[in-house]
């Protein structure tokens, strides 16, 4: 028997006491007819889901995503839970986690296209044995990647991170010119493979005024503009280190940013793009997006979660998976 050709989406349900399952169903509507959706998560509380909100939701239930040929939506439900809406807890921490490993083995085997992941919360992941930063982390290790970056996607800017989930103190130590050197590369690369040019990249400083030509610190000029002249001789498209309190301004110039660390990069994403922010993970084998939120618990269960930015990744990931099939 050939194997199918329908595109494949799978999509973990995240924290079940937070919005991820709400927002699942908010999807339902924006799914295409010729595409299947694997959904990774409980039954009983996606239909939960689907009362709370009052809304069509259609699907069959299969026991693996080897059952998934057609077009269409489909649940993995491995029952864990004895309630449908759990607190905030142990048990919700391990239900996120739990989906998130089922469907990346199905990702890494070649079982589904691409993976949308719903948002997690790190503190009950992590009392429920989820050993890592965070998914990016958890996506990396799980595929043997050793170059990979978090990418905050949309229209209006882009951004990759040098370094993600570590504190402020230890950031000086890892702007470093192999790492520097290391993250063009990938961005250059993977931006080649899943979207088919190699962008303009904008490489922020680390200090103020990008170190005011060694006065307010070494590592601008010691470490970010060798890399940066180096890659301009091999021809690539790139310029810094800019200036971090202006860069922002010129965002028309660069098709993306590269940044020193996490709120260098985040919150000006967050102020520009926050209703359509999307977290890709590159580097890995399968294109992974989710949207750029956490699990939301003050407002869960409430039907107030707005759906874009989750239809914002599930766009992105379908538009990955074209891309990479074509």
């Amino acid at each position: 028997m050939e194997p199918s050709t329908v595109n494949k989406v799978g999509i973990t349900i995240g924290d079940p006491a937070g919005i991820g399952p709400e927002l699942i169903i908010k999807l339902y509507k924006h799914f295409k007819e010729d595409a299947a959706y694997l959904i990774y998560g409980e039954e009983k509380t996606l239909l939960e889901a689907r009362a709370l909100l009052g809304v069509a939701f259609d699907y069959l239930k299969v026991n693996s995503a080897q059952e998934v040929d057609n077009p269409g939506v489909y649940i993995l439900d491995m029952n864990i839970l004895e309630k449908p809406v759990p607190q905030p807890s142990i048990s919700s921490g391990k239900v996120a986690v739990a989906y998130l490993a089922r469907a990346v083995v199905d990702a890494v085997y070649g079982n589904i296209d691409g993976l949308l992941t719903m948002p997690i919360n790190k503190f009950w992941a992590s009392r429920a044995g989820f050993s890592y930063e965070g998914q990016t982390e958890y996506l990396a290790q799980a595929t043997n990647t050793k170059e990979y970056a978090m990418v905050m996607y949309s229209e209006e800017v882009k951004v990759v991170l040098l370094t993600t989930h570590i504190p402020v103190s230890e950031v000086p130590r890892k702007v470093k010119r192999e790492n520097v050197s290391s993250k063009l590369n990938l961005i250059f690369r993977e931006f080649k493979r899943l979207f088919g040019y190699e962008p303009k990249v904008g490489v922020l400083g680390l200090n103020p005024h990008a170190g005011e030509l060694g006065e307010i610190g070494k590592e601008d000029m010691e470490e970010i503009l060798p890399v940066v002249e180096e890659f301009k001789k091999k021809g690539f498209k790139v310029e810094g280190p800019l200036v971090p309190d202006t860069a922002f301004l010129k965002r028309e110039d660069y098709d993306l940013f590269l940044c020193m660390y996490h709120d260098q990069g985040l919150i000006p994403f967050k102020l520009l793009a926050f209703e359509e922010g999307v977290n890709l993970t590159v580097g890995i084998p399968f294109p992974r997006t989710s949207p750029d939120h956490g699990t939301a618990y003050d407002i869960a269960w409430k039907g107030l979660a707005k759906e874009n930015p989750s239809l914002k990744a599930l766009e992105l990931l379908e538009k990955l998976i074209h891309n990479l099939k074509a």
